[in-house]
């Protein structure tokens, strides 16, 4: 191992230090502090008046989390974002009037200033805490890289470290290169694909199938065009995909079956409209509500809150019940019986009255009573009704209305029976006990 050098470091820390104590006698030096120091104050005097309107424009946004959490992170920054332009004007402005030598300090402020903001908006808007600290990381080098002016000596760097397969050169540097190429544009056609399908959801005239069917075709074309983008920015031959695409045909047809089933039964069930958002529907033992139509699954909401992820190709082979499929009109049954000594005519009157009294009991559609038998201790009845919000509940309307009968007979005075049961006692037999004949 080669020995330090220590009068050569000391040599350079002494030389550094004595251009720094120059650089610093120079008056350029103290005007270039006292124009970051202006343009920080304006910004933040700016940034006082500015971020209340844009703070009350945000509160009105509702449905889109994405924009909001992007907003707010840049609301919050906005003193940073007024003074890196007031900068960035002065020290054009600066450049026309002077040698470029006497703005250092002002472009190093700029270039700090901007890592600075990009790293802190970047953090907030990522989700994923570990991909947020990668790439704050990876700005923090590239802004560290660029003031030390060693871009080119890294780029190069990195394209030595190469791995040569016949004719293909694949170096980290191209590697590094088309990950972060293909991320942004990636990036980029998301954003765009949920921007166009939340204009899409807007429209009214559409049916809600429809909108989903719409807005998902869109964002993929997006995706894929994204993709193909940067591709074929970073240098890549797309031809040179035709191969690979073999191989991804083989592994959707055996590896990826179930996947591709439900992408195609999710198209079906978009296209033919038997089931949308907001259907009440039942399959096997879940009852509830769809909430959304996914490309691989359909979220189903339960009364009791639970949300169900079914596999599109459910709806597909599996018997559906849909409630509101033409209409949300669901007529609902309830039994109930009454004493012998009650009138059934009167009993009929005062059962359509208590469902009539039932707030979510249509009154287009009368309820309906019948008398159904003559049962062994009462007379039994069917109470039909109908409703028109099924994915409120039908347990809960089933409770009102029988409430609602009670109160009513209980005010006219008629009786609800029970079974009864009669047991009979007998006096008790005497038992005689006679002895057996005694051997002789």
């Amino acid at each position: 191992m080669d020995s330090i050098d220590l009068p050569a470091y000391l040599q350079a820390v002494r030389t550094f230090a004595e251009t720094a104590k120059a650089y610093f006698g120079l008056p350029w030096t103290y005007y270039q502090i006292f124009i970051v120091a202006a343009c920080y104050l304006a910004g933040w005097l700016v940034s006082r008046k500015v971020e209340p309107r844009v703070e009350s424009w945000a509160r009105t946004i509702k449905g889109k989390p994405s924009l909001l959490r992007l907003l707010i992170a840049v609301m919050r920054r906005t003193n940073w974002i007024f003074f890196l332009l007031f900068l960035a004007i002065a020290r054009l402005i600066t450049l026309e009037l002077t040698w470029p030598s006497r703005t250092y300090l002002m472009a190093l402020a700029l270039a700090l200033g901007s890592a600075w903001l990009a790293i802190s908006v970047s953090s907030r808007i990522i989700q994923n805490r570990t991909i947020a600290r990668l790439v704050a990381l990876g700005i923090f080098v590239y802004v560290a890289l660029g003031i030390l002016d060693l871009r080119v000596e890294a780029a190069a760097f990195l394209d030595q470290l190469a791995l040569q397969i016949g004719d293909l050169r694949i170096s980290a540097l191209f590697v590094l290169r088309t990950v972060i190429v293909t991320a942004g544009f990636l990036w980029i056609a998301n954003i765009v694909g949920n921007f166009f399908e939340s204009r899409i959801n807007t429209i009214e005239d559409l049916s809600p199938s429809f909108k989903v069917l719409a807005g998902k075709v869109v964002k993929i074309a997006f995706i894929i065009f994204a993709g193909m983008m940067a591709l074929s920015s970073t240098g890549i031959d797309l031809t040179a995909l035709t191969v690979f695409s073999g191989a991804v045909g083989v592994g959707l047809g055996f590896g990826l079956q179930k996947v591709v089933s439900n992408f195609i039964s999710g198209v079906i069930i978009l296209m033919d409209r038997s089931i949308k958002p907001g259907d009440t529907i039942a399959l096997g033992d879940t009852f509830g509500w769809i909430r959304e139509l996914r490309a691989r699954f359909v979220s189903v909401i339960t009364r009791d809150g639970r949300e169900y992820l079914i596999p599109n190709e459910d709806f597909i082979t599996q018997q559906v019940v849909n409630w509101s499929f033409s209409d949300k009109l669901v007529r609902l049954d309830v039994d109930f019986g009454v004493s012998y000594d009650s009138d059934p005519h009167e009993v009929t009157k005062l059962a359509i009255s208590a469902a009539g009294s039932v707030d979510r009991v249509l009154t287009l559609r009368p309820p309906v009573c019948w008398m159904t038998e003559f049962g062994a201790s009462s007379l039994d009845f069917k109470l039909r009704f109908w409703i028109s919000d099924p994915q409120a509940g039908l347990t809960n309307v089933r409770g009102k209305v029988l409430i609602a009968l009670w109160d009513i007979f209980k005010e006219n005075g008629v009786n609800i029976p029970f079974p009864h049961r009669e047991i009979i006692m007998r006096s008790p037999v005497e038992v005689v006990r006679r002895d057996a004949p005694e051997a002789e």
